[in-house]
């Protein structure tokens, strides 16, 4: 067994199981001129896969470069520089470093993809950032947590009927609103759809079953035929 920490917790993976989900990222080659994207993180975490997810669906090039949470890099000296809080992703552009997963979304968002992704009024803004939060507490309370628990060996940790509750809770909410809608929100996907994606798509991995939200299934669906989507292992 090997202790790797995560965003929150420290997590005892066996290795045949951990190499299960190594894959290959590519690093791109920069233009001429102009400083290349850097995007730091971990092939295993769901927060640094919707960053990168959304750097693919803009077409914007980067330098993924791994930080390895089972040696300890994101609480070395030199990674704290970058992110105090230890944390992955971490994204470089230019002079501006930006940590969390949601904020980063927030900044490609409005530095790259204007109103589409995310929108400027008020309260379509608002409407677009209530998913955020939502990715950082109900769907990080359920599917996110009980995917810690079965895969990772966070169980000391994880109260896994209480995230399996509220997996189910949250998923059942996704269906209802996706009953009568293709997204999230508006009729076009945003980085509302990006931010909840990935622990969604992953419940399976925590023993949610997906199969009683066929609405939510659907979803998952049309996000997979995005173009410039790429997958993540394990979805």
């Amino acid at each position: 067994m090997t202790s790797i920490p995560n965003e929150q917790y420290s997590m005892d993976i066996p290795n045949e199981r951990y190499n299960y989900f190594i894959f290959h990222l590519p690093i791109t080659s920069t233009k001429a001129g102009i400083p290349m994207i850097k995007l730091y993180g971990h092939e295993v975490s769901g927060n640094s896969y919707k960053a990168r997810l959304m750097l693919s669906l803009l077409n914007l090039e980067y330098e993924w470069i791994r930080v390895d949470l089972m040696k300890g890099e994101h609480k070395s000296p030199e990674y704290l520089a970058k992110n105090p809080f230890g944390q992955v992703p971490l994204l470089v552009d230019g002079e501006t470093q930006l940590a969390d997963a949601q904020a980063i979304l927030v900044y490609l968002a409005r530095q790259y993809g204007g109103e589409s992704w995310l929108p400027t009024d008020a309260l379509p803004m608002a409407q677009v950032i209530r998913w955020l939060s939502t990715a950082a507490g109900e769907v990080r309370q359920g599917p996110e947590n009980a995917r810690l628990f079965y895969l990772f060996g966070a169980g000391t940790k994880i109260n896994i009927e209480r995230a399996t509750q509220k997996a189910e809770f949250i998923l059942t909410q996704f269906d209802k609103h996706l009953s009568t809608r293709n997204w999230l929100e508006f009729d076009r996907p945003t980085i509302a759809d990006v931010a909840v994606y990935p622990y969604i798509a992953l419940a399976r991995d925590g023993k949610i079953e997906l199969d009683t939200y066929p609405h939510v299934l659907r979803w998952i669906e049309r996000i997979q035929q995005l173009l410039g989507y790429i997958p993540m292992a394990g979805i």
